[in-house]
């Protein structure tokens, strides 16, 4: 078994390529190829935290993949990097454990970020030119950089509950710190990265045509935008399966606002694009799918020269 550092995780790092094969990914996800086991998670208060582990393999696959991850959202105030974890990359043939990618959640953050990247380019209306982003941590950051690179949105708006670190967050990006209705106002395109348990983005605050990339309710019990908000909006889930248990897309669900069969699959809209009208709300429910870890670990593990 091989164990690889993260030095040497990084520097296989090909952005365009690891794009290229979540979208290929979603779309196999889409089309039934994909097998997923059930996400384990652990949810800790004090100090707050998750850990999630996740697996999958595509049909045919020489390897699959599975994943634990840990996020402790106070770790930066010690020093330490809010995320952590490792890829473990195990042949389909023998079951034999061939490599523990110790990215130290590095690879979790970059497909989460991507995933976000490639559900703003389906969503968005065309001319975007404001970008939202609510909040002020790691995936704020990695979301705000990438889809301004993807997207060349330039301009920035920031919200977070800690004004100051939502200023400081701001100037450093080259963005504007707002209150959280003027943000939804403004942005042609808003992205939640947040870890809350209650609802930060409400009815009055969402105008016809509001585009939402939603990240954060990625575990039971977090929630970034009203279940009413919701039951406005044609939705689009990494999984629907993940989004209707514990996504943005749960409470709405629960409550009846929102059927299932309504709900637009991601990898399916990759496929087969539809237009949105300029007046509809469209809000993309990611809750991370381990399609994701497989795809980003197998391009990792083939420029390092590892196919089997």
């Amino acid at each position: 078994m091989r164990v690889v550092a993260l030095p040497e995780i990084l520097a296989a790092i090909d952005e365009g390529e690891i794009l290229a094969a979540l979208e290929e990914g979603f779309r196999r996800f889409a089309a039934g190829e994909v097998d997923v086991m059930a996400i384990g998670h652990l949810g800790f208060a004090s100090p707050p935290g998750d850990c999630h582990v996740k697996g999958a393999c595509v049909r045919g696959d020489a390897v699959f993949v599975v994943k634990l991850a840990t996020s402790f959202y106070r770790n930066p105030t010690h020093g330490l990097d809010s995320s952590n974890g490792f890829m473990a990359v195990v042949s389909a043939t023998t079951g034999e454990v061939l490599a523990i990618l110790h990215d130290r959640g590095r690879l979790t953050d970059l497909r989460t970020a991507l995933a976000g990247t490639i559900a703003a380019r389906l969503i968005a209306k065309p001319g975007a030119s404001i970008f939202g982003i609510v909040g002020a941590g790691t995936q704020a950051r990695l979301q705000a950089e990438s889809i301004r690179r993807h997207l060349g949105i330039e301009t920035l708006l920031v919200w977070a509950r800690d004004s100051e670190r939502a200023k400081a967050f701001a100037a450093e990006l080259g963005g504007t710190a707002v209150p959280l209705d003027e943000l939804c106002r403004r942005a042609d395109v808003i992205v939640t990265t947040t870890p809350s348990t209650a609802p930060l983005i409400t009815s009055d605050m969402v105008a016809p045509g509001t585009r939402i990339v939603a990240v954060g309710a990625d575990a039971p019990g977090k929630c970034e935008i009203a279940p009413e908000v919701m039951a406005r909006a044609r939705i689009v889930a990494d999984s629907v399966p993940q989004c209707v248990d514990h996504g943005d897309t749960s409470g709405a669900f629960r409550a009846g606002l929102v059927r299932e069969s309504d709900i637009l699959q991601l990898g399916a809209l990759l496929e087969d694009p539809i237009g949105f009208a300029d007046d509809e709300i469209v809000i993309a429910d990611l809750t991370g799918v381990a399609i994701q870890d497989v795809q980003v670990a197998k391009t990792i593990w083939a420029r390092l020269g590892e196919t089997h």
